[in-house]
């Protein structure tokens, strides 16, 4: 790769000011000898739009795949099909001449309400970042960038352009940090895209916190900060800051403030020129990376497409075995999404597919047109009862052996813009639901939607349900293969399905009020709320059904030889008459955690294919780096010591096995202080021995017969007592100076400086 120090060197300030911002929309600035390159939506499909100037896709982009939005392929948890279709993506990338892709989104979902929700993988850290990961890697095979967004704690829609984030550094760290920096540590994208919000106060485009600190100094970034398009409120502010790439072009302004304070001195010519060699350096790389003529194989993308979206459906329920459909049902077909599906969210990731699989038309393919009849039954961008079709569906449903309604949410009721206000369906499909399910026992709910939804009278109702959230432009075939059997279910769920919408963790404290909201949940995020404070849920995190059945057995866990890692295994067991593929989701707790956790948080899980009958080895390993807490004492991650519990499952709620395993902690002692504790000194080997012989003298140890005087109910009462406090209760016999020449020789012994 070009080096292009010197060269940026001898370019005027202007110049530099000018390579830090974009050209029009979608592309960067050519300046002398560096190259201009192209930026496009795309986190489930390429939204490369020709001429237009037009960020909020009004006008027909490129026609692309359209894969299934992260919604669905987190649904998958599966990391090898993820960098499959991120490869797809990078080469369609290519053949468009496209320099950086931008996605994927893997902001954690905070709350089901969230406008965006589809545009992201999880409401777990450790999930989300395994599969953006995957995703990184797939797409930079192929010598396309990616930027990873939107860095950071971008959890709604609403005000989202000036909001406060305000969220405590632990959390931040451990949820909404994590899946960031898993992938930026393991796949090193190109580009990180920061948010339009502020964090705990600051834009996210002007904070050195983020940008630089985090990002950089610790994670070891080594691409260029982009800002999310119209991010930017002051230019010379975020690039001090650390940010690169500001877009898109606003006409000159920003360039030309950049350039005066350049100028005037108001910022170093270091610091900007920094900004645009990483910019430069992306450049050039997309210019080396381009591969002229490049094609890719439609046919074979679309069958990625199918592949992923069959993969992603989620069984929810099925009672009495009722699927999959056997061939001469005659079969009632209801609802709109069925002919005219909804395949992925609306906004600036809407793909112009150049595909699409009719589940209706599937449906008959799968079954003959002359088994498979149809009723639309309601409007799926009204709220409002149409009579005339509920009618109709219902004399349909009365007629069948088994009923089939597609039930969901249309892009007026959910999209990029703005938060939803509850997660219900809409009343006119759950009352025509009802209806169905009075003149027909078998009925079979498939569902299409971007974020969570309350579904009480859905499993009230229906038979079966599967959860189809948005499976792009291939979602029609694998919902008709899932239904005949032809792809047994694997999918599990990327997040928890709450009873109501007031049981949320963020219930109370979203979306916020006068520009801020406060992240008072804390890390209780998703599963981590609900089993922590033991609320029941309609659907657990992880789960998923099969046509089959699974058994866990001899469930094996040990530290790695290195101690960098612990290693788990479990044999599956098909007990089953089908072929299926499982999920094996590992799970750890901590006994005796000096830090407040979760019940239980994912670490790692497997995917693995088990024939009917047969038996497979799930192999899962957890680095000890995951096992790490922020410890806001010392400003630094730690492995906290001591024995971890290992539970082993087919979802949060289902564990299916338990171990447990000794890791080995790397805590440094805390220095101590005047403003201790006796709590924190007893806990403290070294200063537990040099302190209790100070305290002999002291009214806080009585005499006695050589009985322990320091009793339980005294350590409980002094235990939160700082030791000044008990000097200053102990006049006399206690002195200042004699505590504090203790705490030097603890301090000392313990080789920490204050």
């Amino acid at each position: 790769m070009t080096d292009r120090s010197t060269y940026l060197s001898e370019l005027s300030n202007a110049e530099i000011a000018s390579l830090s911002s974009g050209n029009g929309f979608w592309y960067s600035k050519r300046v002398g000898e560096v190259p201009s390159f192209n930026l496009s939506d795309g986190p489930h499909g390429l939204r490369k739009q020709g001429t237009s100037e037009d960020h909020l896709g009004m006008a027909p982009s490129v026609p692309a795949t359209c894969f299934p939005p992260a919604v669905a392929l987190s649904q998958t948890w599966d990391a090898d099909l993820i960098e499959r279709v991120g490869t797809a993506l990078g080469e369609e990338g290519q053949a468009e001449g496209v320099g950086v892709l931008l996605g994927p989104g893997i902001n954690i979902k905070r709350d089901p309400r969230c406008g965006r929700n589809f545009e992201y993988f999880s409401e777990d850290p450790v999930l989300a970042g395994e599969l953006g990961t995957a995703w990184v890697k797939g797409v930079q095979s192929q010598g396309v960038g990616t930027s990873l967004k939107h860095f950071a704690a971008n959890n709604q829609e609403d005000d989202r352009m000036r909001v406060s984030s305000n969220v405590d550094e632990r959390t931040l760290r451990e949820i909404y940090l994590r899946p960031f920096q898993k992938v930026v540590t393991q796949a090193q994208p190109w580009t990180v895209m920061c948010s339009y919000n502020k964090v705990n106060g600051t834009y996210a485009s002007e904070n050195p916190w983020l940008l630089t600190k985090v990002l950089r100094d610790e994670w070891g970034f080594e691409g260029f900060v982009v800002s999310d398009w119209g991010a930017v409120a002051n230019r010379v502010n975020a690039v001090k800051a650390g940010l690169d790439l500001q877009m898109p072009y606003d006409g000159g302004t920003a360039d030309q403030e950049l350039t005066a304070a350049l100028d005037s001195g108001e910022i170093d010519r270091a610091t900007a020129q920094q900004a645009a060699e990483r910019v430069a350096r992306v450049a050039d790389r997309v210019a080396e990376s381009r591969r002229e003529g490049f094609a890719y194989d439609v046919d074979a993308h679309h069958g990625i497409a199918r592949e992923a979206a069959a993969r992603a459906i989620v069984l929810l329920k099925n009672e009495g075995d009722i699927l999959p459909l056997t061939t001469g049902q005659r079969i009632t077909v209801i609802g709109e999404f069925a002919a005219t599906p909804r395949i992925q969210g609306a906004g600036s990731s809407r793909v112009n597919n150049q595909r699409l699989d009719v589940p209706l038309e599937e449906l008959r393919a799968q079954f003959g047109a002359e088994n498979v009849s149809y009723a639309q039954g309601f409007s799926a961008e009204t709220d409002g009862t149409d009579s005339d079709l509920a009618t109709e569906a219902i004399a349909s449903a009365a007629a069948a052996d088994v009923a089939i309604l597609f039930l969901g949410l249309g892009n007026s009721q959910e999209s990029e813009g703005f938060d939803r206000t509850h997660i219900e369906l809409p009343v006119d499909q759950i009352e025509l639901l009802k209806a169905v399910a009075e003149k027909q026992e078998n009925v079979v709910v498939v569902l299409t939607h971007g974020a969570v939804l309350r579904l009480t009278p859905v499993i009230e109702n229906a038979t079966a349900i599967l959860d189809a959230a948005l499976l792009g432009q291939g979602g029609g075939h694998a919902v008709a293969s899932v239904l005949s059997g032809a792809v047994n279910p694997s999918g599990k769920l990327a997040e928890t399905v709450p009873v109501r919408l007031e049981d949320v963790p963020a219930w109370g404290n979203f979306p916020g009020e006068h520009g801020n909201v406060n992240y008072g949940e804390g890390q209780y995020v998703g599963y981590r709320w609900y089993e922590s404070r033991d609320i029941a849920v309609s659907y657990p995190f992880g789960h998923g059904l099969s046509y089959t059945t699974f058994e866990y057995t001899d469930l094996r866990v040990q530290p790695t030889a290195a101690g960098d890692s612990l290693t788990a295994t479990v044999q599956v067991h098909n007990t089953g008459a089908r072929d299926g593929r499982e999920v094996v989701q590992l799970y750890t707790s901590v006994t005796d955690s000096a830090f407040e956790r979760p019940v239980k948080e994912l670490k790692a899980f497997a995917v693995v294919d088990v024939p009917a009958g047969g038996s497979a080895t799930a192999a899962l390993t957890v680095a000890v780096t995951d096992l790490e807490v922020w410890d806001v004492r010392r400003d630094s991650w730690i492995v906290e010591g001591g024995t971890y519990t290992v539970q082993v499952g087919a979802s949060s709620a289902d564990i299916r096995l338990t171990g447990t395993v000794e890791i080995s902690g790397t805590e440094t002692p805390l220095p101590l202080h005047l403003d201790s504790s006796f709590g924190e000194v007893m806990a403290d080997p070294v200063a537990a021995r040099l302190v209790i012989p100070v305290l002999q003298d002291s009214p806080f140890v009585a005499d006695g017969d050589g009985d322990d005087a320091l009793g339980v109910d005294m350590m409980k009462m002094l235990a939160s007592l700082p030791l000044s406090r008990l000097v200053a209760m102990a006049p006399g016999s206690l002195t200042t100076e004699k505590v504090q020449a203790v705490i030097a020789q603890v301090n000392t012994e313990n080789g920490v400086t204050v």
